[in-house]
């Protein structure tokens, strides 16, 4: 286990935009946390009221995005217009290429999201868009987000990769077995929590190899995101 604390992680202060991030990203460099098997970025992102990202392009990359307070209004180029709030999930394929925005529609709100950024495992499909929402997910257990194949209502996704979500009152937890050659990518979006016994708080994440079991134990109401990967 490795663990990547909070306040280690690349910040980047834009008035408009303040972004925490975990991996190297934009004038961020840092050689030692490029990213994690397939996980190429997860920024954390507090965008003020009416701003946001303007129109600009992706290609060949999975994008995941999590809303944790506020809401999201999304465009692009295959027509989707839509306002996600805080408990969904948003994907975007951006494959051969794809152009959207990204905008804070509240006039007093703050929006604060996770950008996930997982690698494909092939280059040049077609761009598509999904969501899910799991706002009133039950507590105290992990769900299955997004997938390679798709399965039990996930988000189907191009790589071998599994992402789940757990929200967690204090005093909870959730186990989660990791395959023979697979590793885990747990980051704390909320909270604290113990990760076979190692305490995380908000924004801490810890890489996991080597181990067959995973077990969270939050100490505070807390949420998590945990990628299952090759």
């Amino acid at each position: 286990m490795k663990i990547r604390r909070a306040n280690e992680r690349g910040h980047a202060e834009h008035g408009w935009l303040d972004s925490y991030h975990t991996f190297s990203f934009a004038d961020y460099y840092d050689p030692e946390w490029m990213g994690y098997r397939s996980l190429r970025v997860i920024n954390d992102d507090l965008v003020m009221p009416g701003m946001g990202f303007g129109t600009h392009p992706h290609r060949d990359m999975e994008i995941i995005s999590y809303v944790l307070s506020g809401a999201i209004e999304h465009k692009d180029s295959m027509g989707n217009g839509r306002v996600i709030r805080a408990g969904e999930f948003q994907y975007m394929a951006a494959g051969t290429g794809v152009r959207h925005s990204e905008f804070n529609p509240s006039a007093t709100e703050p929006l604060r999201l996770l950008q996930v950024w997982i690698q494909p495992d092939r280059q040049g499909v077609k761009p598509r868009y999904a969501e899910r929402d799991l706002s009133q997910a039950e507590r105290g257990k992990l769900h299955l987000v997004a997938s390679k194949a798709g399965r039990d209502g996930s988000m189907e996704i191009h790589q071998d990769a599994d992402l789940l979500l757990g929200k967690l009152d204090a005093g909870q937890s959730v186990k989660h077995s990791l395959a023979k050659g697979r590793h885990a990518w747990v980051h704390v979006a909320e909270g604290e929590v113990a990760i076979n016994g190692a305490t995380l708080v908000g924004g801490d994440a810890v890489a996991v190899s080597d181990e067959n079991k995973l077990e969270i134990v939050a100490t505070q109401p807390s949420q998590v995101l945990l990628f299952d990967l090759n």
